[in-house]
């Protein structure tokens, strides 16, 4: 990964900095997302990339007039090494040692000085901390309204202008319609006039439509607000066909109590929440994950500030939706027996590459009925590479598979009928003893999250050290959270539940339906890297009591891939450990084996068969 030269660019942002339409500035913030906060964005709003070369997909740029820095988390240290030159300083969020984006501006600026940024980019709940912080230093946080990075962006792409699909009931569940209902019903129990979203996956899960305007996200540019008489759609009229036209029964001639959709320009939300506030009685509903920007156009006094009920809606999916993303599991596993046991002929004749074998599964995954793309980009790493946690390679980075080197492989793939994300660690020739025990103990902390039975209203933070707790006993550990939501054909990433160390205001507790990640894993810099990663359910247990009536929960594991037992090392697991491997395997081959026979795939099915014996 060659370091991009950012010195021109940077002179020609700070001579903007000096002459903003707030005044002159002290240091201009560049956050990572658009203006809908979303964690992947459209190559038109790749800012943070442009200006510092780093090309992760979560990341902070701060430059002042005399110096440059990049906050980026672990999962991406060793890349942003790699991306970021000499102008820039790199801060390893999450370090005890490393400050705060507020706090490294309260040590290089003057008292008097002015912070800005696109109020736009940044959200209520980033603003509200830092601008309080910076205001106890004798600094201001001042929003840009002009976006500087635009300037100094000579041949900047433009914005996309894609399709929409449209999804039926078969793979939602439930209309848009009935979706409206229970937002109002949500905002009469807030005694609110209003909701306004501004997440795209909440636009596009509410309205039962699909887009593709950001990569590996099937999402639309909009903006929506909801009445108790009306509703808005904020979106480019022009992708607005007949089939969607239909959908939305954006012709029809009579009003429906209220269910009658109208749309407007994508840009002229922020003037029309503007005058919301006249024209509503009751709060206004926006969610403090949406921009300090648009938000601010509603008066104080009107805001009702709390987390979208679309998010929670959205998360907690309904039989149909629990259904598809299982049919999509399965459909995903066959691709994975096909692509492994394609890989464990070919890989010994050094004839693959992590680039070729990357795109050697995306051509396996569009046989799949209900194909669409891929979820995110192939994490396709052998040997050290595999130690850089969101790797992704490239002409530059490509390695041989080998025999000697373990290879992670993390994919997924967008089907209409659910979203997957999967990761298994392999070796083609001989694990060593060493690499056998991390990839145990990883094993051992993937199945004591999955086995786990906890109590309702518990948050997934509570579980994180389940899954760490093998690797720590040996002075182990890894820089990422343990697992996150995933959408129903929608983000890879999706709020509000997750499963990780750090502890989220916004994080509710896991409830029956939701479905998470169980990714631990252990990367040795230079070396390699191991995760295990299953998509699992959260579903009701069985216990032999009830305490409080609480109700308990636990998961299930709608990934069913293989997990290589080659790399285990059978003497660090209990009897208990041994049986779930076994029951895991027993699962996969009944399940995926049937749809491998029906789909005529008799070198994975043999592949399968031979991957599933039993250990012990």
């Amino acid at each position: 990964m060659a370091a991009k030269s950012t010195t021109e660019i940077l002179a020609r942002l700070r001579n903007l900095m000096r002459r903003t339409s707030a005044g002159p500035i002290h240091a201009y913030i560049v956050p990572s997302g658009d203006a809908h906060q979303s964690e992947y964005i459209a190559p038109c709003d790749s800012r943070r990339s442009f200006i510092t070369g780093f090309t992760g997909s979560a990341g902070t740029a701060v430059i002042t007039m005399n110096e440059a820095a990049l906050w980026t988390d672990g999962r991406y240290f060793l890349q942003a090494e790699q991306q970021i030159d000499t102008n820039w300083k790199l801060m390893k969020d999450g370090s005890v040692t490393t400050p705060s984006q507020g706090e490294w501006l309260s040590q290089v600026l003057e008292e008097g000085n002015c912070v800005g940024v696109d109020p736009y980019l940044m959200s209520v709940e980033t603003w509200k901390p830092l601008s309080k912080l910076l205001k106890s230093n004798g600094l201001s946080l001042v929003p840009v309204m002009e976006n500087l990075i635009d300037k100094v962006w000579d041949d900047r792409p433009f914005p996309p202008r894609n399709s929409l699909l449209v999804l039926t009931e078969a793979y939602t569940g439930k209309t848009w319609k009935t979706k409206i209902k229970e937002v109002r019903e949500k905002l009469a129990e807030k005694k609110a006039g209003a909701q306004i979203l501004t997440a795209l996956d909440e636009i596009a899960w509410l309205f039962n439509l699909r887009g593709s305007d950001i990569e590996y996200n099937p999402v639309f540019f909009a903006y929506a607000v909801i009445t108790m008489q009306d509703i808005y759609l904020f979106l480019d009229e022009g992708r607005l066909d007949n089939r969607v036209k239909k959908h939305l029964e954006l012709n029809r001639s009579s009003i429906e109590n209220g269910i009658n959709i109208t749309t407007k320009p994508y840009e002229d939300v922020k003037a029309f929440v503007g005058n919301l506030a006249d024209e509503i009685k009751g709060k206004i509903w926006v969610s403090d994950k949406s921009s300090y920007g648009l938000v601010q156009n509603v008066p104080k006094t009107k805001r009702l500030m709390q987390p979208s009920p679309v998010s929670l809606m959205k998360a907690v999916k309904n039989s149909v939706e629990i259904e598809g993303m299982k049919r999509a599991h399965v459909k995903d596993a066959v691709t994975l027996c096909e692509f492994f046991s394609w890989l464990e002929k070919e890989v010994p004749k050094n004839s693959v590459t992590e680039v070729s074998a990357a795109e050697k599964l995306e051509r396996i995954k569009q046989g799949q009925e209900d194909y669409v793309s891929l979820s995110f980009s192939t994490i396709s790493s052998v040997g050290s590479n595999g130690a850089i946690i969101h790797y992704r390679p490239t002409p530059e980075t490509d390695r041989h598979l080998n025999i000697n080197e373990i290879y992670l492989c993390d994919s997924g793939a967008q089907y209409r009928d659910g979203t997957t994300d999967v990761t298994r660690t392999v070796h083609f020739g001989t694990p060593t003893a060493h690499e056998q025990e991390c990839f145990t103990r990883v094993l051992k902390g993937h199945i004591s999250l999955s086995t786990v039975i906890f109590p309702n209203g518990l948050k997934g933070h509570m579980l994180d050290s389940l899954a760490r707790t093998s690797l720590w006993e040996t002075g182990l550990d890894y820089l990422h959270g343990t697992g996150h939501g995933v959408g129903a054909f929608l983000n890879v990433h999706e709020g509000p539940c997750g499963i990780a160390q750090r502890i989220s205001l916004q994080e509710v507790p896991l409830q029956e339906g939701m479905i998470v990640t169980d990714e631990p894993g252990y990367y040795e810099d230079g070396k390699f890297g191991v995760r295990i990663e299953n998509c699992v359910l959260v579903i009701k247990a069985e216990t032999k009591f009830n305490f409080k009536d609480k109700g308990f929960l636990t998961f299930e594991p709608i990934t069913l891939v293989p997990i290589q037992t080659k790399m285990i090392n059978p003497s660090l697991l209990t009897q208990k450990e041994i049986d779930w491997v076994n029951d895991y395997h027993a699962k996969c081959r009944d399940i995926v084996g049937a749809e491998l026979k029906l789909q005529d795939k008799q070198e994975a099915l043999e592949w399968l068969l031979r991957e599933t014996e039993t250990i012990g």
